[in-house]
C-alpha cells in the first residue's frame, strides 16, 4: 500500500541542454533543484516515478537537531532554518512546523546519553531541555505513565512527507526550472572523462553537470560508471491512524514513536526496526555494514527476497537504449511487516490510550538506504561534474534542504552552507570498522 502523497503535474517533453540535471525526486533532489534554480541556472529534475513517492513519503516526517550525529548537526541546524523560509518562497505550506520534539524514557543509561549529546549540542548553540521525572510526567501526560526523565527539543519540528516534496518541486518550477515524471534516467554521455549529457528515457539531455540523489537506488545506478558506492537498504514497516487521539505532536519512547500528521491523525513507528531483504549488492558491500547490523541487531531481522525482485540493488549491466530496472520498478512500494505493523499498533495504543478505538488509515513499508558510517555521501565523484547526494540514512527528510542547498554551493563555487568536507564520498574507501557514530 503507497504511503499518503499529494500528486502534482509536471511537464512532458525534457528540454535538449540544461546547466544542471538532478536525477531523482526525493526530498534531497528536489531540494537540490530547487536552491539552483533560485541561483538563475536552468535546472531540469527527472524522476522514474512519482515525485517523493518513495521514502520521502514513507518517513515519520521529523526536521530534528536531537541526537544527530556531530558530522550531520550543522546541517540539520541549517535546514531548520531553511524549512523555516520555504512557504513563504513557494507561497504553498509543506507543512513545517516547530513543534518541538518529546523523548521519554524508564531507562537510566538511555536517559544518561541523552543528557551526554545535551551538553555537547550546547557547544554547538543548540537547546535542549533534560526533564525531571516530574516534568517528564507533565510533558507526557497524555500517556498517563510516570516517566524517570527525558529531553524536550523547542526548536525541533515535523514537516509533511505527504506534502513536501512536491511542494518544494512546484518550487523549482516557479523560479524557471523543470521537473519530469515517468522519465528514468539510464546513464551519462562523458566526453574527454568528465560528463557532457544524461541520457533518460525521453531522450538525452546535454549538461555539465549532474547530481544523483536517486536514494537506494544510487548504489547500482554508479555500478555502471565503474563508481564503487558501498550502500544497503533496510526495509522499515509504518502506519498512520484517525484522527481522535490525543498526545504530543512529536513522541518518542524506546517502543514506539508517535507524529501528529496534518489531518490530525498519528503516524506510529518504531524506531530503527526493519527487516534486511537481501540483495546482490548487500552481499557485496556486506563486510562494510557489519559494524552497524552487529549494533543494531536487536532492532534488524532477516527478510525475504523481496528486495532482490525490486531491481534497485542489482548488480547487471544494462543497456542505455534499454529499458533499464528502473522502468520496471517506477516506485519501490514493499509490502509492510504484517506482525510488525500489529506490534507497533500495540505498543502506540499501550503509550496513548486515547488511540484504542482509533482506526488504521494506511500501512506502508520503505527502503532505508545507508552508507556504513550512518552519514551521508555528498560531493563531487571521481567523474568530473557528476555529484553524488545518496545513503542518507533515514536522515534525508529532515535534512534535506540543507542538503540541496550544500549541493548548490558546490556546483556554483558559492561558500558552502556548511562545512562538505565530513560527507565526501571518498571518505567511504577506507573501512567502516570503528566508525559508527554514538549519536
Amino acid at each position: 500500500m503507497p504511503a499518503p502523497l499529494m500528486q502534482i503535474e509536471t511537464a512532458r517533453d525534457v528540454p535538449a541542454t540544461a546547466d544542471a540535471v538532478v536525477i531523482g525526486g526525493g526530498i534531497v533532489g528536489v531540494s537540490t533543484a530547487y536552491y539552483l534554480a533560485r541561483r538563475g541556472l536552468s535546472v531540469t529534475l527527472v524522476e522514474k516515478g512519482r515525485i517523493g513517492a518513495e521514502q520521502s513519503s514513507r518517513n515519520w516526517g521529523w526536521c530534528r537537531q536531537q541526537n544527530r550525529d556531530a558530522r550531520e548537526l550543522p546541517m540539520a541546524t541549517r535546514s531548520l532554518a531553511l524549512w523555516d523560509s520555504l512557504a513563504g518562497e513557494i507561497g504553498e505550506d509543506a507543512g513545517f512546523r516547530r513543534t518541538g520534539l518529546l523523548y521519554l524514557s524508564n531507562d537510566e543509561a538511555e536517559i544518561a546519553g541523552w543528557a551526554r549529546w545535551r551538553d555537547f549540542a550546547a557547544t554547538q548553540g543548540v537547546t535542549t531541555h533534560m526533564l525531571s521525572a516530574a516534568e517528564a510526567a507533565d510533558r507526557g501526560r497524555a500517556t498517563g505513565k510516570p516517566w524517570k526523565g527525558g529531553v524536550f527539543s523547542p526548536t525541533d519540528g515535523i514537516a509533511d512527507p505527504e506534502r513536501a516534496a512536491p511542494i518544494i518541486a512546484r518550487g523549482i518550477a516557479k523560479f524557471g526550472g523543470t521537473v519530469h515524471q515517468f522519465c528514468a534516467a539510464r546513464g551519462l554521455e562523458l566526453a574527454g572523462g568528465r560528463v557532457a549529457g544524461v541520457v533518460t528515457e525521453a531522450g538525452t539531455i546535454k549538461t555539465s553537470i549532474v547530481v544523483l540523489a536517486g536514494g537506494a537506488w544510487a548504489s547500482s545506478f554508479c555500478h555502471q560508471l565503474g563508481i564503487r558506492f558501498p550502500q544497503a537498504s533496510v526495509r522499515s514497516s509504518i502506519l498512520a491512524v484517525a484522527p481522535g487521539g490525543e498526545g504530543p505532536d512529536a513522541l518518542h519512547t524506546a517502543n514506539v514513536s508517535v507524529t501528529r500528521r496534518g489531518d490530525g491523525g498519528y503516524t506510529l513507528a518504531v524506531s530503527g526496526n526493519a527487516r534486511v531483504d537481501p540483495t546482490p549488492q548487500q552481499l557485496r558491500f556486506a563486510r562494510y555494514f557489519l559494524p552497524m547490523f552487529a549494533k543494531r541487531f536487536r532492532v534488524l531481522a532477516p527478510g525475504g527476497l523481496e528486495g532482490w525482485r525490486s531491481g534497485h540493488e542489482a548488480l547487471a549491466r544494462w543497456s542505455l537504449d534499454q529499458p533499464t530496472p528502473m522502468e520496471g520498478m517506477r516506485i519501490l512500494d514493499p509490502k509492510p511487516d504484517s506482525k510488525m505493523v500489529a506490534e507497533t499498533l500495540a505498543r502506540a495504543r499501550r503509550l496513548l490510550p486515547s488511540l484504542a478505538q482509533v482506526p488504521v488509515t494506511a500501512q506502508w513499508a520503505g527502503y532505508i538506504d545507508s552508507t556504513p558510517d550512518g552519514v551521508p555521501a555528498i560531493g563531487e565523484t571521481n567523474i568530473p561534474g557528476f555529484i553524488l547526494a545518496a545513503g542518507f540514512s533515514g536522515h534525508g527528510f529532515g535534512i534535506g534542504p540543507g542538503a540541496g542547498h550544500l549541493i548548490a554551493d558546490i556546483v556554483t563555487g558559492a561558500p558552502p552552507i556548511v562545512d562538505p568536507s565530513p560527507y565526501r564520498p571518498q571518505r567511504l574507501d577506507r573501512s567502516a570498522w570503528g566508525r559508527v557514530s554514538d549519536f
